[in-house]
């Protein structure tokens, strides 16, 4: 049976009021102030990563502010991890309507250099997770005709960036598939917004040893939050949540990608870190 048209009544951040939102990565940096600011709109929240006493430390924050919540230890790294988290939520009842797919790896070196299981480690948890996740989940949002989905991307997303290549190819995979699902899925009332950060606040440089590459003029995760959950509630589809990355966004579609890449390098590699350290392990969101 296919599932009826969305009716094209307007909604708004008060509508996550009451609903279920499960935020992925929750367990750090952008991922616990997601989790804060959709708390803060009355939404319950249902928070999974990796490392468990962290998301009890939160959970026991929010339920003090009186927002219900629930935890599911899980490790998107593992491809069996998506399943293990729709069946402990939509899969025993709990209707999720607020998917939040921050959870994510980075690791900044030569990729000449690194050990392959940290570039594909990248690729599993930046897209392949984001895909099982959502093909799960989004069924049942288009079946009640309602729904939010977010997908982390980056500013990384709109060019090549050498040092972070793998990284930088993920984000650009994210953006683009959450801009592709929108359109599909808007007829039924479900809105997708790809949020793009730039350095924000979190784990991610001291973990990617950047050299501070990385970290120049970084955002509050909490303003990150807010401007990514407002977006999300009107339905835009990208969102940049500062000016300065808003204007590189639009710099590099008019500059030839091999100056922008050729430049890039050329910085960049005065902050690779030492032999000893790219055998680290890659930083994760979650």
């Amino acid at each position: 049976m296919h599932p009826r048209r969305y009716d094209g009544r307007m909604a708004g951040i008060e509508d996550f009021k009451g609903k279920w939102a499960l935020v992925t990565g929750a367990s750090a940096g952008i991922g616990v102030a997601l989790a804060r600011e959709l708390a803060r709109h009355g939404a319950k929240i249902i928070l999974t990563a990796r490392r468990e006493e962290r998301l009890e430390s939160l959970a026991a924050e929010l339920a003090a502010r009186g927002t219900e919540t629930r935890i599911v230890a899980a490790d998107l790294n593992d491809p069996d991890a998506p399943q293990q988290i729709y069946d402990a939520t939509e899969g025993a009842g709990i209707e999720v309507d607020i998917l939040v797919n921050n959870a994510g790896l980075g690791q900044f070196g030569e990729f000449y250099a690194s050990p392959i299981e940290q570039e594909m480690s990248q690729v599993r948890v930046n897209c392949e997770a984001v895909v099982r996740l959502s093909r799960l989940f989004v069924p049942r949002m288009v079946e009640r005709r309602r729904g939010w989905v977010m997908i982390l991307a980056s500013t990384a997303s709109f060019q090549p960036v050498p040092y972070i290549t793998t990284y930088a190819a993920t984000k650009a995979f994210d953006r683009f598939f959450a801009l592709g699902l929108a359109q599909e899925v808007v007829r039924f009332g479900v809105k997708v917004t790809a949020l793009c950060p730039g350095p924000t606040e979190s784990e991610f440089f001291e973990v990617a040893r950047s050299g501070g590459i990385m970290n120049r003029g970084v955002l509050p995760a909490a303003t990150v939050a807010r401007l990514g959950v407002a977006a999300l509630a009107r339905g835009q589809r990208t969102i940049v949540p500062y000016l300065s990355g808003r204007f590189t966004a639009v710099l590099v579609r008019a500059l030839p990608t091999g100056l922008i890449t050729y430049f890039i390098e050329k910085i960049a590699r005065k902050s690779l870190p030492s032999a000893e350290s790219r055998l680290a392990e890659p930083t994760r969101r979650g």
